[in-house]
């Protein structure tokens, strides 16, 4: 006898092709057969009649690392259609693994407030896992190594090359993570102390990653015209894929700032001809001209965040470095739609200045916006939202056939702590808005291949084999819904509020969502291995 069988129901069954009619049935954590099922017993019985029956969705870029040590019933995705998500993007694994400079920065993380917290009694990447498998989780989860984090647990906030040993002990610790479970590595070549590697350093800390089949995310140098620029960025990454034969995943695919808004067909052409060549390249986006990260990574050169955030701090105190740092500042003010998009999203030390811009701080402090931002800084690290992107380039992104959908948010939820702030809106409604707008709306994408994007798209790129379809032997991971019923409800200014739409959310065979209604379950799983 089946456990539950989905009857009446359009199977889209995450390859791309037009749906069927057919019934699945589930037996245990598996999906045991797809067809006919009329005459079939079961334990309880789903009619999805007028209703579609796909794959959960799979988030390829979130930054969840802790969300489920805080809390294991956090829901913002599950109440999507996110049944799977991938994280420790960016080259932040920050849960893991914590040495020297790395443990520090997860204990400040931790410490400044407003994100929860939780027992840390491990220090590899195997007891992190093992810690979440305990914990628990409201769908699955699967994370990566961040070479930042590897590069400050072995060199701190060192703004340099790595001496032969240190380069021997990342690699070990980037092998020991791949072994105990990480399904890939990530990069933030932008962000400090990633920004601080050379290409050299990434290419062999990344060949274990190529090894073992594993992914590379990389959130790349530069997405505008700082540092190396948008466009040699983008061909360093080609480039360690060409050196390493590995598959590389470039993150939250942008043409950032004035001088590359209207050129995001031409990032698609780069990624077309570097398939041409056999390199597997592909990338993931998220549906939003906004972006989101710390204040450190959205308003300071890198150049003044060398040996982290307590020397930053006694940089600000000189005049002269000063004075530097906020003409720095400016220019990353300038890159995006001004002071007035630049809007604080979470700042521990005055919830007052939540869902405020740089304008209007600056006017309340009775300074520039950019003195604004360091006076920001010296309190807390906390983070913004920046009206970054230009829609048109938005919406070409994400009509190439390799773009997976991804948040680059993460599990939260409407009560206890992890619904603290006004982080951006993505974590509650990134697959609802891309269905509702790019979908339903503005017909950028078909459906069926939407829902390829959302589903086998990124378990191909992880190379699972048992997630991302509708075909017997995988794992029940399923979704029934209707398409005109998905809705989001939040906003930036309130961005704390569940999307709606999910009849029916089954995680490794057990109802998560049921008629609408989250169920309290917690069926999640670790993934460690491409079957699992």
């Amino acid at each position: 006898m089946l456990d539950i069988k989905i009857v009446g129901g359009v199977v889209h069954d995450g390859s791309g092709l037009p749906g069927i009619l057919a019934d699945v049935g589930v037996k245990g954590d598996s999906i045991e057969t797809v067809g006919d099922l009329t005459d079939a017993e079961a334990a309880a019985t789903i009619d999805a009649t007028g209703k579609s029956v796909t794959p959960g969705f799979i988030d390829l870029h979130t930054h969840s690392d802790a969300s489920f040590l805080v809390d294991p019933h956090a829901d913002s995705k599950l109440t999507q259609g996110v049944t799977l998500e991938y994280f420790g993007n960016c080259g932040m694994s920050f849960c893991a693994p914590l040495y020297g400079a790395a443990r520090d920065q997860l204990r400040e993380r931790l410490t400044r407030g407003g994100e929860g917290t939780f027992d840390v009694d491990w220090e590899d990447f195997d007891g992190y896992l093992n810690a979440m498998e305990q914990r628990g989780s409201t769908i699955n989860i699967a994370t990566q190594v961040g070479h930042g984090t590897v590069r400050a647990a072995v060199m701190g906030m060192d703004n340099r090359g790595p001496t032969i040993d240190e380069l021997a002990h990342m690699t070990r610790l980037v092998e020991e993570s791949l072994d105990a479970g990480a399904l890939g590595m990530s990069t933030g070549l932008w962000y400090a102390p990633g920004a601080y590697s050379l290409t050299d350093e990434v290419i062999a800390l990344n060949q274990p990653v190529a090894d073992r089949d594993k992914l590379y995310s990389s959130h790349i140098r530069s997405e505008a015209d700082d540092l190396c620029g948008l466009f040699p960025a983008h061909a360093e990454a080609i480039e360690i894929g060409r050196r390493t034969g590995g598959r590389i995943q470039v993150s939250h695919v942008k043409a950032v700032g004035p001088k590359f808004w209207g050129r995001g067909p031409e990032i698609l052409e780069g990624f077309e001809r570097a398939r041409d060549e056999g390199i597997d390249v592909a990338g993931d986006q998220y549906p939003y001209s906004w972006s989101s990260t710390g204040f450190s990574g959205a308003m300071f050169a890198r150049w003044s965040l060398t040996g982290g955030r307590q020397e930053t701090l006694e940089r600000l105190q000189d005049d002269d470095l000063r004075a530097k740092m906020r003409v720095d500042t400016e220019y990353y003010i300038s890159r995006n739609h001004g002071a007035a998009g630049s809007v604080v999203a979470h700042f521990p030390p005055n919830s007052d200045y939540e869902g405020m811009s740089l304008e209007e701080i600056g006017l309340e402090m009775r300074c520039e916006p950019a003195e604004a931002a360091l006076r920001l800084y010296e309190q807390s690290d906390g983070s913004y939202v920046l009206e970054s992107m230009e829609e048109s380039d938005v919406e070409a992104i994400a009509q190439w056939r390799l773009m997976a959908v991804c948040s680059d948010g993460s599990s939260l939820r409407t009560t206890g702590p992890l619904s603290s702030g006004k982080p951006h809106p993505r974590s509650y409604a990134t697959n609802s808005r891309y269905l509702e707008t790019f979908v339903k709306e503005r017909g950028l994408v078909s459906f069926d291949e939407t829902i390829y994007k959302m589903t086998a798209l990124g378990a191909q790129r992880l190379n699972l084999t048992r997630r991302g379809r509708i075909a017997r032997g995988m794992y029940a991971d399923v979704l029934v819904f209707d398409l005109h019923n998905i809705k989001q409800h939040n906003s930036f200014t309130d961005p704390h509020q569940y999307s709606t739409g999910m009849d029916h959310v089954i995680v490794n065979g057990v109802q998560a969502i049921a008629d609408g209604e989250l169920t309290g379950a917690t069926p999640g799983k670790v993934l460690r291995d491409f079957d699992a």
